[in-house]
């Protein structure tokens, strides 16, 4: 009976595309590394493991298109990899459009085609292969490489140090050896994976036999899931080792030679669990779809409601009944938030997910306006809630573009201005307490304050008079105003004013904000602070006049019951000294339009600004409330200083405040 392979379907899109990304990844690395003179070698290891695999994955799936590229992307950087030639330019480009064409093909696959590959780009890579093998020139890349002249002035960027390679034992001819693979107990599919390994060994050298055969694995059977393979190789056995830890869901590795044993424990990938029944976070991966993880967080969240609910209905008890009622609903709250927390950690996603793709974006946008620039990314392994990464995919990608359309200038021009003619766009990602700041910051001409007042009249978003009474830092969030642009003309790329007001919005219905600062001549700083997750937050409920409204907690440093008319005040305003320092308190009740209580006995809430810790004077504090956060609907969401709503136990609605926005409207 033939093995179903489409059950295998998902897992190859996922682990293939896991290798597309590193690929493209890496490749626009070694052109930056082949450009700077550095280090190649584990770079092009590195790509030479990404192809191989992909080609492995995808014969065992019978996928021999995909298969079929893949080799012959192989073959080529195989020859880097023997130190045999130099990774040209035109070379690059070449593994680059592959690495477009095999996703294409990958993405095909996820739709159960056969997908052949194009011929014309086979012939290509062929092409380039026997002429990088035969030592003859290749054709010229588009645009030239970075000039290496000094400039006076002009400051050196610093090279990004790569480790030498580690050398490897000379191994004098082919020897036969015994490979023993014992596959993971937890691994769904055994058969495949063993299928895998065969491959991986074909590659290295010759295989002999195997126990199983392939045909029986092809067909599902591995019985104890144990796999022994005799092969001919005069690979190192290190490299041997190196390309089977490169397959995940395997245990023991146990190599035999004539002279020798060599056991490798299970890979990192897959370690095996310990005997105290803990379950390390690698031992497994399960992939989950992401409408199922979404349909679990809001049962939690529901569960987290009905807790609430309970816990005010108990009220209504006798006295004498409360207790166990009391303990109950505590025991089951913390249960509810404990399953909450642990989703939430499942949901969290590295930055590195979208981060991944932006060095590949900056250098094929730049080539096609004449640009040279390099990008480099800190802070990747932060992470965030699954449903902020979605949301912030697109406004980073836009940010990019505009650094390299906006703001790094042409080559010529940089040298000019004495500064590298290679361009510096740099993305930092950094955790401040409950959010995370991700700043994106470019080394180009910087942004025009006085062109941007001149568009925002022209666009009628201001009068003149506005625009002159704005000072440096206001007149740069112009850019972020719909239809305001300084580019000299529309192109596919900017130049119609559609982009920041777009990003600035999509950061806002997660509860980000955007910041702008420029120099110039200098560059561009652009912060972006998210939180970092939208689900569940814990509040601060306060009542204002007939109003109960929610601040979140991790905003909030502190309260105080004060005499509002007793609070010192500077030109009117009053102030509340907190903590050794003056802090302006606002009348929230004004600043909602409500009508307050009237008493003079307040407790205000000193919470974080946008440029400062900020006290809010409300009637009275109700607690701390574990909020549900709903994001608002038309037309709430466009309201100034509304976040979310919440619903607390006895069904009232409650509304979420942001308080930067609420004092900037």
């Amino acid at each position: 009976m033939p093995l179903d392979l489409s059950r295998y379907l998902s897992l190859f899109v996922a682990e293939a595309g896991e290798h597309l990304t590193g690929l493209s990844r890496e490749l626009v690395e070694l052109e930056q590394a082949v450009t700077s003179g550095l280090e190649t070698a584990p770079l092009i290891d590195g790509i030479f493991r990404h192809v191989h695999s992909i080609k492995g994955m995808s014969a065992s799936m019978q996928l021999d298109g995909i298969a079929a590229l893949a080799h012959q992307a192989e073959d080529l950087v195989d020859l880097y990899r023997r130190r045999l030639a130099r990774a040209e330019p035109a070379a690059v480009d070449a593994l680059l459009d592959t690495c477009d064409a095999l996703g294409d093909m990958v993405e095909a696959a996820s739709r159960k085609e056969k997908p052949d590959p194009d011929p014309a780009l086979v012939a290509r890579l062929g092409e380039i292969t026997r002429l990088t093998r035969d030592g003859r020139p290749l054709p010229p890349a588009p645009t030239t490489a970075a000039p290496t002249t000094p400039v006076a002035g002009a400051q050196p960027i610093t090279p990004r140090t790569v480790p030498a390679p580690v050398p490897e034992a000379v191994v004098a001819g082919p020897r036969r050896l015994e490979v023993e693979v014992e596959v993971a107990a937890a691994c769904p599919v055994p058969a495949v994976r063993a299928f895998l390994v065969v491959k991986k060994l074909a590659g290295l050298g010759s295989v002999l036999r195997s126990t199983p055969t392939v045909e029986e694995l092809k067909a599902g059977r591995l019985p104890g899931k144990k796999l022994l393979v005799v092969l001919e190789s005069a690979e190192p056995l290190e490299r041997i080792e190196r390309a089977l830890s490169q397959i995940s869901d395997l245990g023991a590795v146990t190599i035999r030679t004539q002279d020798e044993t060599v056991t490798t424990p299970a890979p990192q990938a897959a370690p095996a669990p310990p005997r105290d029944g803990a379950s390390p976070e690698s031992s497994r991966t399960v992939r989950v779809r992401t409408e199922v993880l979404d349909g679990f967080v809001d049962t939690v969240g529901e569960l987290l409601l009905a807790t609430a609910r309970i816990r005010e209905v108990g009220r209504t008890l006798p006295e004498a009944l409360r207790p166990p009622l009391d303990e109950g609903v505590d025991r089951l709250h913390a249960i509810v938030k404990e399953l909450h927390g642990q989703l939430m950690g499942v949901r969290m996603t590295p930055l590195s997910v979208v981060t991944e793709r932006l060095p590949r974006t900056a250098r094929d946008l730049a080539r096609k306006l004449g640009r040279q620039v390099e990008v480099e990314v800190h802070g990747a392994e932060l992470e965030l809630d699954r449903a902020i990464i979605e949301e912030l995919s697109d406004p980073l990608l836009h940010l990019l573009r505009n650094a390299v359309d906006h703001g790094i200038e042409a080559p010529h021009l940089r040298l000019l201005a004495g500064k590298p003619a290679t361009g510096r766009i740099t993305i930092t990602a950094r955790r401040d307490r409950d959010r995370v700041v991700i700043e994106l910051a470019d080394d180009g001409k910087g942004m025009n304050a006085g062109r941007l007042r001149e568009a925002a009249v022209r666009r009628g978003s201001l009068t003149p008079a506005q625009a002159a009474s704005l000072g440096e830092r206001e007149a740069l969030q112009l850019a972020t105003l719909p239809g305001v642009s300084t580019a000299d003309q529309v192109t596919d790329v900017s130049g119609r004013g559609v982009g920041l007001d777009a990003v600035k919005k999509t950061l806002e219905t997660v509860g980000g904000t955007l910041e702008l600062e420029s120099s110039r001549g200098l560059g561009t700083r652009i912060t972006l602070r998210l939180p970092l997750t939208v689900a569940v937050q814990p509040v601060l409920l306060v009542q204002v006049g007939d109003e109960v409204l929610g601040l979140p907690i991790a905003k909030v440093h502190g309260a105080a019951n004060v005499r509002y008319s007793s609070l010192d005040r500077s030109q009117g305003a009053p102030l509340l000294l907190y903590d050794g320092e003056l802090v302006p308190v606002h009348d929230l009740a004004a600043l909602l339009g409500f009508t307050s209580a009237g008493r003079d006995d307040r407790s205000v809430v000193v919470a974080d600004g946008a440029d400062g810790r900020i006290g809010l004077a409300v009637d009275g504090l109700l607690g701390q409330h574990e909020a549900v956060l709903k994001p608002l609907g038309p037309p709430l969401q466009g309201l100034s200083g509304l976040s979310a709503v919440t619903v607390l136990g006895t069904g009232r609605p409650v509304f979420i405040l942001d308080v930067a926005r609420l004092l900037a409207a």
